[in-house]
C-alpha cells in the first residue's frame, strides 16, 4: 500500500472510507506580482531633498547611514559631506535617566514646548536591543503621542544592536542630516543609564539627567559617573503625594553636586522638579537650558566643546575602522580560530596568542 494512502481504506475495513483531503494550497499568492525594488537614489538627489526639508528623503538618507552595506555607506558618506556646510545651527540636547523615569513622556512635553515658539524638532531615540535576538521594539513613538503627529517634529528610533560606538557614530551623522534639513532643535534619548551615556554626551551641547524620587536611587545616582556629565538634573513625577519626596531628592542631589569638581564649562548644574505627565514645571526646566546656552556661548565654551567633539569622533571613527578591518580579514579570522583552540586547550596563554595574531596582522600590513 502507498504510504500516502489511508490504511483505513483497505478492503478488510468494510464500510469505512477516508477521503484523501484537500490538496495543500501554495503559501504564496500565485497572482501576486513581485514588487520592483526602487533604485538607490544618488547622493545629489538625497541632498536636494534634505535641504528642502523633505521628511521622506531624510528618512531614506538616515536608513542608508544605518545600513551595513558598503554601497549604502558610500552614498551615505557622500550625502553627509555635502550636508556638512549646512549643519551646526541647532541646539543638541541629550536626555537620559533610569528606565521608567519618564524620558519619552518628558520629551513629548518638552518638544511641544519648544515647537510652541516655532522651529523644528528632531528626536533621535537609541532603542535597546535584545542581546539574544538582536531585535528592538522601536516603540518610542507610542509614548510620544502628540509629538509623533506634529508636522514640525521628526522622530527616529534606532536599535542599539552592535557596538554602542557604532550606533552613536550613526546617531551623530544623523544629527548632521537633520540640521541640514532645517531642524534647529535635536533631542537624543539614550537607552538608559549605562555605557551609551558617554557616547551621547560626546555629541550634544546640553546633557539632561532625569531622576525619580523615593526609589532608593539617590545614592546610586551619586556614586555613578553619570552625574559628572549632567549639565542639569530634573526630578520627574513631582505631583500629588510625591511632591515632598521630590523636594527631598532635589535637596539631596544639590548637596551631592557640591562634592564634584567644577565643570569645564564653569556652569554649576541646577536641580529642578517637574511633572512630565501633568506638564508642571516645564517652563522652569527650559529656562534653565536657555540660561546654560547663554552662559557657555558668552564664555566661549560652546564652540570649544563642538571642536573637541569633532576631534573625538575623528579618532573614534579611526578606531572603529581599524577594528573592522582587523576582524574581517580572512587570514586573521583563520588565525584567530586556530589560536582560540590552542588557548582553550591550555596549549598557549591568552596574551601570547593575542600577541602572535597582532604581530601577524601588522607584519602583513607592512608588506
Amino acid at each position: 500500500m502507498d504510504q500516502h494512502e489511508h490504511i483505513e481504506n483497505d478492503e478488510k475495513y468494510h464500510g469505512l472510507t477516508v477521503n484523501s483531503g484537500v490538496k495543500q494550497q501554495p503559501v504564496v499568492n500565485p497572482y501576486l506580482k513581485p514588487r520592483k525594488r526602487r533604485p538607490l537614489p544618488t547622493s545629489g538627489e538625497l541632498v536636494e531633498g534634505i535641504l528642502k526639508g523633505d521628511i521622506t528623503t531624510l528618512s531614506r538618507a538616515v536608513t542608508l547611514v544605518e545600513s551595513l552595506s558598503a554601497d549604502h555607506q558610500t552614498i551615505a558618506q557622500e550625502v553627509i559631506e555635502k550636508c556638512l556646510p549646512y549643519s551646526g545651527n541647532s541646539r543638541r540636547i541629550g536626555i537620559t535617566g533610569v528606565p521608567g523615569a519618564g524620558k519619552s513622556t518628558s520629551i513629548d512635553v518638552f518638544g511641544l514646548h519648544v515647537l510652541k515658539d516655532g522651529g523644528k524638532l528632531a528626536v533621535l531615540a537609541i532603542d535597546p536591543s535584545s542581546e539574544r535576538t538582536k531585535g528592538s521594539i522601536l516603540g518610542d513613538k507610542t509614548r510620544m503621542e502628540r509629538l509623533a503627529v506634529h508636522p514640525s517634529a521628526f522622530i527616529r528610533p534606532s536599535p542599539s544592536a552592535g557596538s554602542l560606538g557604532g550606533v552613536a557614530r550613526k546617531t551623530r551623522e544623523t544629527i548632521v542630516l537633520c540640521e541640514a534639513a532645517g531642524y534647529n532643535n535635536i533631542f537624543v534619548e539614550t537607552v538608559g543609564v549605562g555605557q551609551s551615556e558617554t557616547a551621547v554626551h560626546s555629541m550634544v551641547d546640553f546633557f539632561l539627567l532625569i531622576q525619580l524620587a523615593g526609589t532608593g536611587d539617590e545614592l546610586q545616582g551619586i556614586k555613578r559617573g553619570i552625574m559628572e556629565m549632567a549639565d542639569g538634573i530634573v526630578i520627574n513625577k513631582a505631583d500629588g503625594d510625591n511632591v515632598d519626596r521630590a523636594r527631598l531628592a532635589q535637596a539631596q542631589f544639590r548637596s551631592a553636586l557640591h562634592l564634584f569638581p567644577p565643570t569645564q564649562s564653569g556652569w554649576f548644574p541646577e536641580v529642578l522638579c517637574y511633572s512630565g505627565y501633568y506638564g508642571l514645571g516645564i517652563e522652569e526646566v527650559w529656562e534653565m537650558i536657555d540660561r546654560y546656552f547663554k552662559f557657555v556661548k558668552e564664555n566661549g565654551y560652546f564652540d570649544r566643546k563642538r571642536q573637541e567633539q569633532a576631534r573625538y569622533w575623528m579618532f573614534e571613527t579611526i578606531d572603529e575602522q581599524l577594528r573592522r578591518n582587523f576582524y574581517t580579514n580572512p587570514e586573521v579570522k583563520q588565525m584567530l580560530f586556530e589560536k582560540e583552540a590552542r588557548v582553550l586547550n591550555n596549549q598557549q596563554s591568552s596574551f601570547t596568542a593575542a600577541r602572535d595574531v597582532l604581530d601577524f596582522y601588522f607584519n602583513r600590513e607592512n608588506k
